[in-house]
């Protein structure tokens, strides 16, 4: 059995394919490792900004003035 062009195109074809699947899920996993080190980051500034505010009213709380 002689192997046709029509058969060497889609096996080319789906060569193809199959890198551009493999570029795309190593492009998404990378996308989703810098979204989690974004979001990270957010939730750290936020804690810490949440962190100070709240000890900055105990404070203010702890010291009345008169």
């Amino acid at each position: 059995m002689q192997i046709q062009t029509v058969q060497i195109v889609t096996g080319l074809l789906a060569a193809i394919a199959f890198i551009i699947a493999f570029i795309s899920a190593g492009a998404a996993v990378i996308s989703s490792v810098f979204a989690l080190i974004g979001a990270a980051a957010l939730a750290w500034l936020v804690y810490t900004i949440a962190k100070r505010m709240l000890m900055h009213r105990s404070a203010r709380n702890a010291t009345p003035t008169a």
